[in-house]
């Protein structure tokens, strides 16, 4: 079990005969440190070991959990985005469960009183405004102010093999970008938490008691297919690495196909200027009332075309550019996706994909000379 400072020790590189095996998957690796402790788990669905949820493995082991905390999405990621999540019991253990979701982001020191270690166990996909990242801040700057253990069991980043984007700017802090730093961060969690901690961006420049289990046999150009969907939305490794493109569009008036089968694989709007391709929006599961329900969107399917890798700006600049209305095109929410203000001024002026590309190098430099500190697997 790696501590903050090994985080300059080799990654095994993957081969046939060796599979990448996430943290959860190294039981030998951490049981011995909880015995005897309180554990409370921050997970969801994606918290799996081969097929056994961690909270049942740890049980069958004699590890005594406390209580389960539950971020965006909920326990078993059935939750809309957005949705409210309530706190619970889990039916098949019996543990409470505690939201990390709504008006309750950060665990209170009450909810921590009768815990030692936090275990955090979830699956990423690498872009900022992912808010499983933000729970993690939280809970970091809950164990520093509450002298709590965190225990990380890292996992691999399916986007983790570039670096994209703007840096947040400060004055846009928020819980779809907490940090500056890109949206495509080519980070794992753990890799993000040594961040946090190293650059004391938690409050009151406190760090975190941070512990760590490494993914085993994996490096950041490797490929690495989800075995369980992330969050409803986000369906098959095509919705995942498109992600970091589309989600930039839930601050538009596009719809990117919640509550169709491609969500995060369409773009379109009920009007014919968009685009020739069709899909119909209707309540689901995971997304209820999503946006122009019952109502034909015209626009593109990238399904049919497999785009490469990487943040893709041309999809935003194209629409706007169809866009009958492009005073509405926009709403209150994409300057804190895009993490600024120059983003959403640059596309209305018509600048080029490549000049605004230009005007983010700089700072992406320095991000990624930083980030380097921070590595714990081979880099791409």
């Amino acid at each position: 079990m790696d501590k903050q400072t090994d985080s300059a020790k080799d990654n095994t590189s993957q081969t046939a005969a060796s599979p990448i095996l996430p943290g959860a998957y190294q039981i030998g690796e951490y049981l011995p440190y909880l015995k005897n402790k309180n554990i409370a788990l921050v997970v969801n669905q994606t918290s799996l070991i081969n097929n056994t949820h961690l909270a049942d493995t740890l049980l069958s082991l004699g590890v005594k959990i406390k209580k389960i905390f539950a971020p965006e999405h909920g326990f078993r990621g059935e939750a809309d985005a957005g949705e409210t999540v309530k706190n619970d019991v889990d039916k098949k253990t019996g543990l409470p469960l505690v939201s990390l979701y709504g008006n309750n982001k950060k665990p209170t020191a009450d909810q921590l009183k009768d815990v030692d270690v936090i275990i955090f166990d979830i699956q990423d996909v690498g872009a900022r405004f992912y808010t499983y990242i933000s729970t993690m801040h939280y809970l970091m700057e809950s164990c520093a102010e509450n002298n709590k253990s965190l225990l990380i069991l890292d996992r691999p980043n399916p986007n983790g093999s570039y670096i994209d984007g703007p840096i947040l700017e400060p004055k846009y802090k928020s819980f779809v970008g907490m940090h500056p730093i890109p949206i495509v961060h080519g980070l794992t969690v753990a890799e993000l938490a040594q961040m946090i901690n190293g650059e004391r961006w938690l409050d009151s420049n406190k760090t975190c008691n941070l512990k760590i289990v490494k993914v085993k046999n994996y490096e950041h150009k490797d490929r690495y297919v989800l075995p369980v969907k992330p969050s409803p939305n986000l369906p098959n490794e095509l919705s995942i690495m498109l992600y970091p493109s589309l989600g930039l569009f839930e601050g538009t008036v596009m719809s990117v196909g919640r509550g169709t089968d491609k969500a995060f694989q369409v773009i379109g709007a009920p009007d014919t200027a968009y685009g020739e391709d069709t899909f119909k929006p209707v309540s689901t599961p995971g997304a209820k009332n999503p946006p122009y329900e019952n109502k034909v969107c015209y626009g593109v399917d990238l399904t049919k075309q497999y785009p490469e890798r990487g943040l893709k700006l041309k999809y935003v600049i194209d629409m706007y550019k169809k866009a009958p209305d492009k005073e509405k095109y926009f709403n209150n929410f994409f300057n804190k996706l895009a993490g600024n203000s120059s983003l959403q001024d640059q596309i209305k002026k018509g600048m080029s994909e490549t000049a605004i590309r230009e005007s983010w190098q700089a700072n992406l430099d320095k991000y990624k000379l930083m980030r380097k500190k921070y590595l714990l697997y081979k880099d791409f």
